[in-house]
């Protein structure tokens, strides 16, 4: 299988193409077998099985064999699918120089699974299409926003009952493509979704290179209110994935009467800090780079390659130091287990929806929350931690059912 790994990446002329810059030595132990893995310009010269005396090496990875055995499958397990994933289980010790590691954390990844790939096949023929627009309106919207003029770039389609959608740490409004083009969900809501400050096509606020910008659960539940009530939405539906997914518990917590409905994607109460988020904003290493990376394996390996890559486009396009400001939220500020069991998920609908891949919002920490408080929790098979844009259509058809219950109680 080791032996394998060589042949597989050193074949793959795209995987040696985003690794060109790489040229180090690292240590894979399999148990108790250690291998050293040299790599000049992205390619594998040679891979060393010990005993070693002096090993030479930039960084280490080490797991139990079952662990990697696991990893290796063509469709592995839940929690055996990323690197980080097995990181988080306290599986796999990562240690040594980690900056060759971080500098080039989505080619690594695409390394180590080199085991799992199955003979490409070449994309089928597809007839070209006529021109056509999507029945998507884009527009900025001028607003006073935490006391602070902004410029905010919002899409919708559809009519009916608002449905207000948030976006994950990092990325943008674009995860929510697939909702805002399905005619199933616009013929009876209209989909509005918004960029926050300093995300997507929404500028950070005048003077903002004087600050380092940073999440709070107070400014995020205020800006989601003064934007409902800049665009004048009657008891809509809001819906939040991840950060999203968390503050629509305070939502619910602090202010559920002005909503018909909660829905929480990859909702838990509390995530503990499981990496050194320091990565994400330094000089010497790519900030899209990294955060593509770290999040990658959070997409489910069943995820369509052409959405899981446009779900890391988002995050390799992200502005310096904006993913690790909303994870001051999501790991810091935004720990709301004390107040859960305050939060009644039947006077205003709560719906929790979780990926069964996500290793982040666990499923676990998804159910603990459907418990305390009453809410609909469905996990959902094949989907990982951004289930609205990694499968649009495996995701849709999990939240079709839930708005229609919605619609039914209207």
């Amino acid at each position: 299988m080791i032996e394998s790994i060589r042949d597989l990446v050193n074949a793959d002329e795209e995987l040696v193409r985003r690794g060109r810059h790489v040229s180090t030595t690292f240590l894979l132990e399999v148990g108790e077998q250690g291998y050293l893995i040299k790599i000049i310009e992205g390619r594998i010269v040679s891979i060393t099985p010990g005993p070693f005396v002096t090993p030479n090496y930039s960084f280490a990875l080490r797991a139990p064999r079952d662990e990697w055995e696991l990893f290796w499958t063509k469709l592995p397990p839940p929690g055996h699918h990323d690197i980080y994933a097995l990181f988080k289980r306290g599986k796999l010790v990562i240690e040594g120089d980690l900056h060759p590691l971080m500098a080039n954390l989505l080619y690594f990844k695409d390394v180590l699974a080199a085991p799992r790939k199955t003979e490409k096949r070449s994309a089928p023929a597809v007839a070209p299409k006529k021109p056509s627009f999507e029945p998507v309106v884009g527009r900025y919207l001028h607003l006073d926003l935490l006391g602070r003029p902004h410029r905010l770039y919002i899409e919708e389609a559809g009519q009916g009952i608002p449905l207000l959608c948030l976006h994950t740490a990092g990325s943008d409004g674009r995860q929510y493509r697939g909702l805002l083009n399905d005619p199933r969900i616009t013929e009876n809501y209209r989909v509005i979704v918004f960029d926050m400050p300093w995300h997507g096509k929404s500028s950070p606020p005048e003077g903002f290179q004087h600050e380092e910008y940073r999440l709070t659960s107070r400014d995020y539940v205020q800006m989601i209110l003064e934007i409902a009530d800049a665009l004048e939405l009657d008891k809509p539906v809001v819906m939040g994935c991840s950060i999203g997914g968390r503050i629509v518990l305070y939502l619910a917590h602090q202010h559920g009467k002005r909503f018909r409905a909660i829905i929480g994607l990859e909702t838990a109460a509390h995530v503990a800090p499981y990496y050194d988020v320091g990565w994400l904003h330094r000089g010497d290493v790519h900030g899209g780079e990294v955060s593509a990376g770290v999040v990658s394996g959070l997409c489910a390996p069943t995820a369509p390659d052409n959405h899981r890559w446009e779900t890391l486009w988002h995050y390799l396009q992200s502005g310096p130091g904006v993913f690790k400001g909303d994870l001051h939220f999501y790991k810091v500020d935004g720990d709301i287990r004390d107040r859960v069991d305050q939060i009644d998920g039947r006077t205003t609908p709560l719906y929790l929806l979780t990926g069964e891949y996500d290793y982040s919002c666990t499923t676990e920490g998804t159910l603990d929350v459907a418990k305390r408080t009453g809410a609909e929790a469905v996990i959902m098979k094949g989907l990982g931690h951004f289930p609205m844009s990694e499968d649009p259509p495996r995701f849709i058809s999990y939240l079709l059912p839930v708005l229609e219950k919605i619609r039914g109680k209207a």
